[in-house]
């Protein structure tokens, strides 16, 4: 695949090249436009229709694709695996195939289960967008995270980012990782030597377990939350500990002698790893996140389905 080949589907990062992502930047920065103007839709995949399928509990990634998807006028299937027959011992590929078979177009997946959206892209012929797998990637929160950036410093190019947290269980971490790195970002992990998987300075990461020297650091701090649905055992003595080691409050923020820029990917676990003060304050950028990440989710709905058009 070239640099400016189109892509057929969205399964991680590691798929992309800096021009696709400048590509659905550039895309994304229209929607944006349209989506703060008085008319919010298009009706550019009306003849498209998508099939959200969840296999892990989802609020705002549901939400906000499914939002993403009206506003380019697709017709929306949306599918829950608890209230399906997935749960009577039907395989995945039997239960995208059944969806399929109703003449759906693409498929925004979230899985459990590491690679099920590269697995699934190889079985069936509709376009896949992977909207989490696992703790592997969640490529599309990476975008909305670096056009965020871009829109806060104008470029993502020589940022310093830092990623903290459950940097072992999380999907975010990965794709931003590599979503950064393309764009020129350096990045830097933080967090107890437990959460920070081995080998990860083979990325080309920084690794830091001092939250104070990271933030001296860094122009942005990406604060993860525990992933306590992932843990099959204990990685620190107790959340207590683990935010006054690792947790972002107002007097962290105050000691700095610079202004940085604060975000988190949601859902926030307030009073754990960042205050309410932090969430709530002018240096947080986590609603404009929430707000991009339709745009961002619009730009790479419609640049794979003007290919099926």
């Amino acid at each position: 695949m070239t640099a400016n080949a189109p892509i057929k589907h969205l399964l991680g990062i590691k798929g992309l090249s800096e021009s696709h992502i400048q590509t659905i930047f550039e895309t994304a920065d229209n929607f944006k436009s349209l989506l703060n103007g008085p008319v919010k839709k298009t009706p550019a995949l009306r003849d498209i229709t998508i099939a959200n399928l969840f296999f892990e509990n989802s609020t705002r990634t549901r939400v906000s694709f499914e939002l993403a998807e009206k506003r380019l006028g697709a017709d929306v299937v949306n599918f829950s695996s608890s209230s399906s027959s997935v749960k009577k011992g039907e395989t995945l590929i039997d239960t995208v195939n059944n969806i399929l078979s109703m003449k759906v177009d693409m498929v925004v997946m979230r899985h459990p289960a590491p690679g099920a959206c590269v697995f699934l892209s190889k079985h069936i012929d509709a376009q896949i967008v992977n909207a989490g797998d696992g703790t592997h990637e969640h490529p599309t929160q990476a975008l909305l995270d670096a056009y965020s950036i871009r829109e806060q410093y104008g470029d993502v190019a020589g940022k310093k980012v830092v990623i903290v947290g459950d940097i072992l269980h999380s999907r975010v971490a990965l794709s931003n990782i590599y979503c950064l790195q393309l764009l020129g970002a350096e990045v830097m992990v933080c967090g107890p030597a437990t959460l920070i998987p081995k080998h990860i300075q083979a990325l080309g990461v920084k690794v830091s377990h001092n939250l104070d020297e990271a933030l001296n650091w860094c122009d942005v701090a990406n604060m993860l939350r525990i992933q306590l649905e992932r843990q099959d055992q204990r990685y620190f003595p107790s959340l207590k500990e683990y935010s006054r080691l690792y947790g972002l409050n107002m007097d962290r923020l105050k000691q700095l002698d610079k202004e940085i820029c604060v975000m988190h990917p949601g859902p926030i676990n307030r009073g754990v790893e960042i205050s309410s003060e932090v969430a709530d304050s002018d240096q947080s950028i986590i609603l404009q996140q929430v707000e991009n990440g339709v745009a961002v989710r619009m730009a790479v709905l419609f640049l794979l389905g003007q290919q099926r058009l």
